[in-house]
């Protein structure tokens, strides 16, 4: 509006009731709010159709208008997963006079307009198909239910602090498990507002449910599917790595925990909440040492998340818009910082020794520095744009990215060295965690990332503007065999010695693709490409099995001849053999350290060099 509309005689009438509109407004808004209550009710009827069957019932409303938003994201997996495209069979109702059906609209993919008509009382009808079995989606089949508040639940703008209630209508003989209270009646849970909910996965069956306790609070493990799992190996480990964490952070910040583990046939995963953590195995990966200690990581990773990310957590992340993206260059400290401690805790908690973590570290190791991208990408840019590239994996991935888990690991990692190398292992990156935690995590405030520096500087007690601009905002190599040194460590390359081709062959159904081809490798100037088949080297068929051993009769600077199929158009390559390159890395101790070595090593992984040795 023109501002010389409000210069006539009647302005200051005109400028006064805009004011007095605003003001009751957000009175009426705020009433609403008060009075408003919110229940859902979940049932599975018919579970064989995976779908769950959602009643949300609104009492007390007073606007004309109900909007309903599905979230996009769920927090702790950093993708717009569009939760909404699973909703189906949507109707609103007066809950007055239930055969009395609302007007709605949908007004964008994941918002939904009931026009309430001055009604107080509604019921909202859905369903949600749930075939994807992931921590951070939903499952629903003949042997249980599983969801996560995000991608089963409506939430209304402006309410999203008010108390929900939750009912689960579960099959006969079918129980519940959820971290959540119980509420007023059998299979209800109460949530204090829609964060909550969000964060208190539910699962429902006739799953194993196992009770522990650490430092005297109540935990459970539920397990869903069959395996070869030893409940009470796994769960005397679970509270050595509970009491390790409570350790070094200085106590449990919650009531009761609850862990939820799938088994199935490959799954792999975890997703953090507030009072719990959802778990995703192998189901006969329990035997294998490296398989079980694995699994051991993952439940330190995610059990770490409760401070990490939870609790102590970007400025960014401090509330949620579960409508868009929330950006933050921070995530290499939230899940990277967290990546290093997976390791160490199990060290920690006695579950396996220092061999074995330089072991599972050197691995770690083997793939920063086999990985391209991180020559192209860094490690600021790589957390910010987390909801682009990390979770939609191309063939041009590992050129052009590094993950944020990966390369914060690893800059954790020279963290930890550096502060332990200034300080004599009198400080550690044990104190930048609870410095943090007294300041942000415990208050509930969130850090920005210029605070996540003045907080690692104050323990460090050195200016690590250098540090932070080189190795989180630029694309430099990370000094890791200069870091390792201080503790008597050294960084030993290892080579199949075969010619350097540059790409990655698998076989698939029968045939032998291309699967990965480095930038400016000899396969790339020799025009190979992803998705390309193999057929014959020299002339000669050849399969992904056989590859290795046929590339072994061949000597650096030799030019092989590929043939093979790009989109089914059969085509010669002719590729010179460069220097064989690293495939792996082992961290092992030097020949002859210092005692000041010795030492370093001493307290930070709390053995001797000498039984480090034996790789």
């Amino acid at each position: 509006m023109n501002q010389d509309a409000f210069d006539c005689e009647q302005g200051p009438v005109s400028q006064t009731v805009p004011a007095l509109i605003g003001i009751t407004a957000e009175v009426v808004a705020e009433r609403s709010q008060e009075s408003a209550k919110l229940a859902y009710r979940v049932a599975m009827p018919e579970p064989e159709t995976h779908l769950f069957e959602i009643t949300l019932t609104v009492t007390g409303w007073q606007q004309p208008n109900l909007d309903l938003h599905m979230p996009v994201w769920t927090p702790g997996s950093y993708l717009i997963r569009e939760y909404a495209r699973h909703v189906q069979d949507f109707s609103a109702l007066a809950g007055d006079s239930p055969n009395t059906l609302l007007p709605w609209q949908k007004l964008s993919k994941n918002r939904w307009q009931i026009t309430t008509q001055g009604i107080t009382h509604l019921i909202v009808r859905y369903r949600v198909y749930a075939n994807e079995l992931t921590v951070r989606t939903n499952h629903l089949d003949r042997t249980h239910g599983y969801f996560n508040g995000a991608a089963l639940f409506f939430y209304i703008p402006g309410y999203e602090r008010v108390p929900i209630e939750v009912a689960i209508a579960p099959p006969p003989g079918w129980h519940v498990t959820t971290a959540l209270p119980n509420g007023p009646t059998p299979h209800s849970f109460l949530a204090a507002d829609f964060d909550t909910l969000v964060d208190s996965p539910f699962e429902i069956g006739t799953h194993a449910v196992y009770e522990f306790e650490v430092a005297g609070k109540p935990h459970q493990l539920a397990v869903w599917g069959e395996g070869n799992l030893n409940s009470d190996q796994l769960i005397s480990d679970i509270q050595k790595i509970v009491q390790a964490e409570a350790d070094l952070f200085g106590g449990l910040p919650y009531q009761r925990y609850l862990f939820l583990l799938h088994l199935t046939t490959n799954g792999y995963g975890g997703l953090e909440h507030q009072n719990s953590c959802s778990l995703l195995y192998q189901r006969f990966g329990f035997r294998s040492r490296d398989k079980y200690t694995r699994f051991l990581q993952l439940v330190a990773h995610e059990f770490f998340h409760l401070w990490n990310i939870k609790r102590l957590r970007p400025k960014a992340l401090e509330s949620f818009d579960y409508d868009q993206e929330n950006y933050t260059p921070s995530l290499w400290f939230s899940e990277g910082t967290t990546s290093y401690y997976d390791l160490l805790i199990p060290l920690r908690a006695g579950l396996y020794d220092g061999r074995t973590y330089l072991t599972a570290l050197s691995r770690e190791v083997s793939r920063y520095l086999t990985t391209p991208g991180r020559w192209v990408q860094p490690l600021s840019e790589s957390s910010f744009d987390a909801w682009i590239k990390l979770y939609r994996q191309d063939a041009n991935s590992p050129n052009n990215q590094i993950s944020y888990y990966l390369k914060g690991e690893m800059v954790s990692l020279l963290l930890d060295l550096l502060i332990r190398h200034q300080h004599q292992n009198q400080r550690s990156l044990d104190d930048v965690l609870r410095h943090l935690w007294h300041h942000y995590g415990k208050v509930g405030v969130g850090f920005s990332p210029q605070q996540l520096q003045q907080a690692i500087e104050a323990v460090a007690a050195i200016d690590l503007g250098e540090f932070f601009h080189r190795y989180l905002h630029t694309t430099e190599e990370l000094p890791l065999a200069e870091y390792l040194s201080w503790f008597g460590l050294q960084l030993q390359p290892e080579s199949d010695n075969l010619p350097f081709t540059g790409m990655v062959l698998k076989a698939e159904q029968g045939q032998t693709l291309v699967k990965f081809v480095e930038t400016g490798s000899p396969a790339q100037r020799a025009g190979l490409d992803a998705g390309d088949e193999i057929i014959a080297l020299n002339g000669f068929r050849v399969t992904a099995e056989q590859w290795s051993d046929r590339l072994s009769d061949f000597a650096v600077g030799d030019i092989i001849q590929v043939s093979y199929f790009h989109q089914d158009e059969l085509r010669h390559g002719h590729i010179l053999l460069a220097e064989p390159r690293p495939k792996h890395y082992q961290i092992v101790p030097i020949k002859e350290p210092s005692e000041q070595q010795a030492q370093n090593t001493l307290g930070w992984l709390g053995a001797p060099l000498t039984a480090l040795s034996g790789f």
